[in-house]
């Protein structure tokens, strides 16, 4: 069941300190939601891991952390496409060498690919989509798994989809990738359930004023959405202590 706080979190209103001291990885820190969420940790104390493949991106928003005042970020590019297990391990030795511990992680980074009917579907494009959106996931928190165990309290979010809870036609790779996505965040959930102080939800974002929403509603008005901004309370909520009785649920950012 869950915590009568959740029913709060969409206008959760945290204490300055709510994650001081705490050390996050954000995947696709240097766009959209990414970004607002790397930037909304920094603000309540973090020190966050900017993850991403555009090193420019990465470097604006480090630099907006740092004139805002925030804890000094870090950046490490990372090409989720392409990385291999060892480039996980390493990252993840990284983290542990510098921080000692992890505490939270938030898989943001996702890609698209091209809506198509399934019998269309163009198959190097499907491998990608599924690269990047679940086996890099998996790759990314199997490697990061020791370091999260060092934390007083983990918490690890996925990013879920309205698609990935109802399949709807055309958008069949990312679609999939989104239900493994699910499935894998609830698999993680039972086993780290027991004896561990590593918790694991999704997020389904819903209608939000990005890159890839516009890509995939070309003729919306992209106005008439909420900013990646406006639903950071429940991202806020789920990454700190607040929310340590909240494990394994799929979670709307809008209501």
């Amino acid at each position: 069941m869950l915590d009568a706080k959740f029913f709060h979190s969409l206008d959760y209103q945290p204490n300055e300190a709510a994650l001081k001291d705490k050390v996050i990885l954000v995947t696709g820190a240097g766009d959209g939601i990414g970004r607002a969420a790397a930037l909304s940790y920094a603000a309540l104390g973090a020190t966050v891991i900017l993850l991403g493949k555009t090193v420019v991106k990465l470097e604006a928003t480090y630099d907006a952390i740092v004139a805002s005042g925030y804890p000094q970020p870090a950046i490490y590019p990372m090409d989720l496409l392409g990385a291999n297990p060892d480039h996980h391990q390493e990252m993840a030795d990284t983290i542990a060498t510098q921080f000692g511990r992890l505490d939270g992680i938030l898989h943001n980074a996702s890609i698209l690919g091209t809506l198509s009917p399934i019998d269309n579907q163009n198959i190097e494009e499907w491998y990608r989509v599924q690269q990047v959106n679940i086996n890099a996931v998996f790759l990314m928190t199997r490697a990061c798994l020791p370091v999260l165990m060092k934390a007083k309290s983990a918490s690890v979010i996925f990013t879920s989809s309205g698609v990935g809870r109802q399949g709807r036609a055309y958008w069949g790779a990312y679609s999939v990738s989104k239900f493994a996505t699910e499935a894998f965040m609830q698999i993680l959930a039972d086993e780290l359930e027991t004896n561990t102080n590593v918790r694991s939800n999704c997020i389904n974002p819903g209608a939000t004023r990005t890159k890839m929403r516009a890509k995939a509603y070309p003729g919306e008005d992209s106005q008439t959405l909420p900013t990646p901004e406006d639903i950071m309370p429940l991202y806020v909520y789920l990454m700190s202590d607040d929310s340590q009785s909240i494990n394994g649920e799929s979670l709307d950012a809008q209501a």
